[in-house]
């Protein structure tokens, strides 16, 4: 899959089926290699002779002057090599090259380079130039993967790509106690779609026996009361080195007012992602990030990549259970023995149990006693009302022995006061495997406050049962349809999904057929669960007829799916004289148009006639008849329909035509052509307007998907712009703004 966002060409990038996009520029040929990441081929260069050897974009590319890019390639070979941006003028003669630093040790297995910077004042257009300096000829290098564009950032993520990434330089960090910070560029195999870590990474090394930090000199806004959450790769100087991140939060005046700190357990020397979460304290303005090591030796390092500081991930929707709370990132969170010889832990190491994210909890009995755990209180979801339900839900493996469990919820008023507890039935903890658990709890009057609790009973000594990805939400139905007749479309609730599954979306009509229905990717057809809520908006569901939905989820490597059905909603078909004009792949663009003549219908046909000497008919070969092809005449009635018609049809994208059921016009992908726009009356200041829409009709789109922001917020321009001239300067318009589509990108 092309890397999104790259200016490369995908044949450029992958180096599939050929080398088409590359040239040699010094000491060197090239050739079409094997064995690739992103796709087989790959880029070799080989040395004519010792010394630096060069290969360069066949292609330049727009870029605008002081903005930032980015380039990073796969690399392997037997020499470190770097990746550079050659920048240009609008002759195409070189301005500058902005370096990487060479990765070092050098490495044949495949790793990630990676460079960043400012286009410098006269930049036009760009190239990616990849290096190395073989000591003799005939020596290969080996490029993939290859990416010239807009910095990859994390949705979401508080801090600059400079502090994330490292890219450009160290600025992002300040050598906080016992440290001193460089660049470095370790051949580090990141997995090929990560397009986020890798490249230079930040080191840190202690100068002296002691603790040693470091800290972010970064130091976004922060809100009190909003949870967040940071990680960072870590890769340890040892096993045993203690290694932590940490959260920290500031007053208005820059005082740290509260760090939370998150120590890896880590298995070994490589690279481990770890967390820490909290909820910004009363009189919260800024937050930052920091990292060390606590009882240092002289000269370890540290070293750091992918930092991000954002809102913690959704685990379930609606729950309020705090992430450190559900996921177990840091330690036990608010968790706790109440009763009982069981004791709890954090899983350790880093990666040896977790559901969600690297560490999961521990939960121990040395004897075949029973014991009460609870977790710490947490407030009812909004708008929860006694009498209805709280769902709760764990994933939990038994990891040795046996248990007999009681599942429940211990309640608390506004003053804290105990309410006692909602129980389950009891049973056993299943086995083998990890297993999802949940209830539902009726909420009892002058609730605002809820403990889980497990009254938990050894059935031998040293058992062993661990649970992650704890959650608790008001119970809502498992799916619900609803009709949207202002934008004719149909909302579709999936809730209750189970990450990591394989998602099939249908739209059922009267007569038993199915059709899939889009989503962000292209259909829903076997589509990986991200979230346990999918909310899917369709608006190429039919008007005026019932429609409902039929959903299929499938464990990865199972063939059986699981399934599901809604109830049937109906679309106000509304006025028989209007017809709907949708762009499938960007419904803002959606309009509804008032019909002066439907097209008069023809169908064309390709045939070749071969003509018999001496034969009064012809012999005459001919294809299938195609779709149909007529005109469609429309009126806009006010400027503002006009101008709305005008920007559906600007993207020139394949659109569905839908018509009032008994208009003879079932519902229509079609393409269309030269459009007319003609005046009604020779009075200048009258807004209607007659249009003729050539249509042909063509296939429903398959790959294309529902456009979106996937995510993107105000705080990702708020990161990557420093005023709003700079986004002024950047998009063209606010739709361009919403999809990050740059100018010149």
């Amino acid at each position: 899959m092309a890397i999104p966002g790259n200016f490369l060409s995908s044949v450029t990038e992958t180096i599939d089926p050929n080398t088409s996009g590359w040239k040699v520029k010094l000491n060197a040929t090239i050739g079409l290699g094997s064995g690739g990441r992103s796709g087989d081929g790959c880029l070799f260069v080989k040395s004519a002779a010792a010394g630096e050897m060069q290969a360069v974009t066949v292609s330049s590319y727009a870029v605008t002057p002081w903005t930032e890019y980015e380039a990073f390639a796969d690399a392997a070979g037997t020499v470190g090599e770097r990746i550079g941006i050659r920048w240009l003028n609008s002759v195409n003669a070189e301005i500058s090259i902005t370096w990487s630093m060479t990765t070092s040790p050098a490495s044949s297995g495949w790793h990630r380079i990676a460079v960043g910077g400012e286009a410098p004042a006269g930049a036009a257009r760009a190239q990616v130039i990849l290096s190395s300096a073989p000591v003799g000829a005939g020596v290969n290098q080996y490029y993939e993967n290859v990416y010239l564009g807009f910095p990859m950032t994390t949705t979401g993520n508080l801090f600059a790509w400079n502090t994330e990434s490292g890219e450009i330089d160290a600025s992002g960090w300040f050598n906080e106690v016992n440290s001193t910070i460089t660049r470095q560029v370790p051949p580090v195999q990141w997995a090929v779609t990560n397009y986020w870590a890798g490249g230079h990474v930040i080191a840190m090394a202690a100068t002296a026996n002691g603790n040693a930090s470091m800290r972010s000199t970064d130091r976004p806004d922060a809100t009190a009361g909003v949870e967040y959450v940071a990680h960072a790769y870590l890769n340890p100087p040892t096993n045993t080195a203690n290694t932590w991140v940490e959260l920290r939060f500031y007053d208005a005046a820059g005082t740290q007012i509260q760090a939370t700190r998150s120590i890896l357990a880590a298995p070994g020397t490589a690279w481990y992602r770890q967390r820490a979460s909290a909820v910004a304290p009363a009189g919260t303005a800024s937050c930052s990030i920091a990292a060390g090591i606590s009882s240092a030796t002289a000269g370890q390092v540290l070293k750091v990549d992918w930092v991000v500081v954002s809102t913690p991930p959704v685990l379930y929707a609606g729950s309020t259970v705090p992430y450190a709370d559900a996921s177990f990132e840091q330690g036990v969170a608010g968790w706790t023995v109440a009763s009982g010889a069981a004791t709890i832990a954090r899983t350790s190491p880093w990666g040896a149990y977790g559901f969600d994210g690297s560490y999961a909890l521990t939960i121990s009995s040395a004897t075949a006693t029973t014991s009460v755990i609870r977790s710490g209180r947490f407030p009812l979801p909004t708008g929860a009302t006694a009498g209805q339900n709280l769902r709760t839900r764990v994933i939990g493996q038994l990891a040795a022995g046996g248990w007999t469990m009681t599942r429940g919820v211990r309640w608390y008023d506004a003053t804290n006061t105990d309410l006692g507890v909602s129980a389950s039935t009891t049973d056993t903890a299943p086995s083998p495997g990890w297993w999802a658990l949940s209830n539902d709890f009726t909420i009892p009057a002058g609730a605002t406050q809820a403990a889980i609790e497990y009254t938990l009973t050894a059935t031998s000594g040293a058992s062993t049962w661990i649970i992650d990805m704890v959650g608790a939400w008001l119970a809502l139905p498992v799916h619900s349809v609803e009709a949207r007749n202002d934008t004719a479309s149909i909302t579709l609730t999936l809730r209750e999904l189970t990450l990591g599954e394989l998602l099939t979306i249908y739209r059922v009509l009267p007569d038993g057929s199915r059709t899939l229905v889009r989503g962000p990717s292209g259909l829903y057809a076997q589509t990986p669960i991200t979230a346990d809520e999918v909310i899917v908006e369709d608006y190429e569901a039919p008007l005026g007829v019932p429609v409902g939905y039929y959903a299929e989820t499938l464990t990865v490597g199972a063939q059986t799916p699981g399934y599901q059905g809604t109830d049937t909603v109906t679309l106000d078909p509304g006025d028989r004289n209007e017809c709907w004009l949708k762009d499938p792949g960007q419904p803002q663009r959606n309009l509804k148009v008032l019909v002066a003549k439907a097209p008069d219908w023809q169908r064309s046909i390709e045939q070749a006639e071969l003509r018999v000497r001496g034969r009064r008919n012809s012999v005459i070969l001919s294809d299938v008849r195609g779709g149909l092809e007529g005109e469609l005449t429309i009126w806009t009635r006010s400027d503002d329909e006009r101008e709305a018609l005008h920007w559906l049809l600007d993207s020139g994208n394949i659109l569905l035509w839908q018509s009032v059921p008994g208009m003879g016009v079932a519902d229509m992908y079609v393409s269309v052509g030269q459009i007319a726009e003609a005046r009604v009356t020779g009075y200048a200041p009258e807004p209607w307007r007659a249009w003729t829409l050539p249509l042909r009709q063509v296939d429903m789109p398959t790959t294309t998907g529902v456009a979106g922001s996937a995510g993107r917020t105000w705080q990702d321009v708020l990161t990557q712009f420093a005023t709003w001239q700079d986004v002024l300067d950047a998009y063209a318009t606010w739709e361009d703004l919403l999809f990050d589509r740059r100018i010149g990108g």
